[in-house]
């Protein structure tokens, strides 16, 4: 078992699936389904570490109000330690909604206390006995941004490792700190259209390349594709597992927390890899964040499939 922090945002998904069409401004489709599920890219990574039997602190901002309840619940019962989420009177919990197909999703975001959560709330008391610490969704968290490779090196002086997820720009600027960022962090998780969004590369393996810095491992999820990274010059490439999927919401984050499961167990980067695909597989086999898998279901499913 891992001990690990996970810093970021947190509120709800309503994830509206199997759309008819995709909608377009003055008209009106329809969908197949529809859930209101616990989302942020953080949290989603937080269950999934949780359910693969890992000990997780989670440290944000919610509102005082029923979707920031809602959300705790669902952590307190995955037994997460949510000790350091603040409620504020001050702002509102965020909601996405996912208009999500079996092959991609969009999603439309309120901010709300996405926009409020600052690096003042995370204290060093925070990482005492943890091992490793993972943040998500660095575009969407203004107040942090700013903060976030002083908070990544403040974890290292104290002995942990650490991980970020991009997420995606709402502006499409890709800002020049998220570079001097990276020289701050060991696991660099960006998806195809985030890589190509941060190095203007259209092929991820020259993407990978070009944002080396010497010290970062990127690990780029190419959905369809698999996954690929590069040590010691030489690229490693997973294939996708298959799998027919419900929905793909939340499937990158969950990928997030296979491949953290196996590299703090310090697993051959292939199978890191090879962890990261088959629990973001297994995410997208039910809405939401039903269907992430715990440690036995993942190896199982290892066991007797290969990937494509």
């Amino acid at each position: 078992m891992s001990r690990i922090v996970v810093l970021g945002e947190l509120n709800p998904d309503l994830i509206l699936a199997n759309y008819t069409s995709f909608p377009e401004p003055g008209k009106e489709v329809l969908v197949e389904d529809c859930t209101l599920s616990l989302g942020s890219a953080s949290a989603i990574c937080a269950m999934a570490l949780a359910k693969l039997g890992n000990e997780v602190r989670f440290v944000s901002q919610v509102g005082a109000d029923s979707y920031g309840d809602f959300c705790l619940d669902i952590l307190r019962k995955a037994g997460i330690d949510v000790g350091y989420v603040e409620r504020s009177s001050a702002t509102r919990t965020g909601i996405t909604v996912s208009v999500s197909s079996s092959k991609d999703r969009a999603l439309i975001t309120y901010m709300g206390a996405l926009a409020t959560f600052e690096a003042a709330h995370v204290t060093p008391e925070v990482f005492a006995g943890f091992q490793h610490m993972h943040t998500s969704s660095y575009f969407l968290q203004p107040r942090l941004r700013p903060h976030v490779a002083g908070l990544l090196r403040q974890a290292t002086g104290l002995g942990l490792t650490t991980s970020l997820d991009p997420g995606f720009d709402p502006s499409e600027t890709w800002g020049e700190d998220l570079s001097r960022t990276l020289e701050a962090v060991d696991i660099f998780f960006p998806n195809e259209v985030e890589l190509h969004g941060v190095t203007g590369e259209d092929d991820p393996e020259r993407g990978v390349r070009k944002i080396a810095n010497g010290r970062t491992m990127t690990v780029a999820k190419l959905g369809a594709q698999g996954c690929l990274t590069i040590a010691n010059g030489q690229t490693l490439r997973q294939g996708p597992f298959p799998v027919q999927p419900v929905d793909t919401t939340g499937a990158g984050d969950t990928f997030n927390a296979g491949f953290l499961e196996a590299w703090l167990k310090k697993k051959p980067l292939a199978q890191c890899l090879r962890w990261g695909a088959v629990c973001g597989a297994l995410s997208t086999l039910a809405s939401g964040i039903g269907n992430q898998p715990s440690a036995k279901q993942a190896q199982e499913f290892l066991d007797r499939h290969t990937a494509i």
